[in-house]
């Protein structure tokens, strides 16, 4: 990666904007990339602007590289005030905004924001197989339809699964291995 595009994924990093969980969102989105082992989360938010209903707020947690974190927090700027339909529009390379072009060894960092995206936005055009704009394999675990008050976390995707899958438990390290 190029000493410019690291500064700047470093200036977006050392001031993160819209991170967290939203209670009482519209639309949830959550993605895996099994390639690289990332996982982000994205809440949206709408209200009606002059009879129009666009994105009122958008924020989103990962579980990622600095790239992936740098890209959500400029993706959550960069749609609010749009429709779902222009958000959707964006191509995985604008949701990048001001860090400009990605090399190709972090494009996938882009996708998998396209994809939680995606999974908020239009979760009847998500699969659970594949991101369709993407040769990046993307894991769609929570719909938009299972927004509610009490916004699931990203740990909870972890902590909580749904009935008949893997639950993952963190152990704390063993003083014995970590000298």
């Amino acid at each position: 990666m190029n000493e410019d595009l690291e500064k700047r994924i470093r200036a977006a990093i050392l001031n993160p904007q819209n991170v967290g969980e939203m209670a009482g969102a519209d639309g949830i989105g959550t993605v895996g990339n099994s390639d690289c082992g990332e996982m982000l989360r994205m809440w949206i938010k709408f209200k009606d602007e002059n009879g129009r209903k666009v994105i009122d707020r958008a924020t989103f947690q990962s579980f990622g590289c600095e790239t992936a974190i740098a890209v959500a927090s400029l993706a959550t700027e960069l749609i609010r005030g749009k429709t779902a339909q222009e958000a959707l529009s964006l191509k995985t390379e604008e949701l990048a905004g001001q860090l400009g072009p990605l090399p190709p060894m972090k494009i996938h960092c882009a996708q998998l924001v396209e994809g939680a995206l995606r999974s908020a936005l239009a979760p009847e055009n998500a699969t659970a197989t594949a991101h369709p704009a993407s040769a990046v394999p993307v894991l769609v675990t929570a719909p938009a339809s299972v927004a509610s008050a009490a916004a699931p976390t990203l740990l909870d995707s972890f902590t909580k699964p749904k009935e008949g899958a893997v639950k993952i438990v963190f152990r704390p390290p063993n003083p014995s291995t970590t000298a």
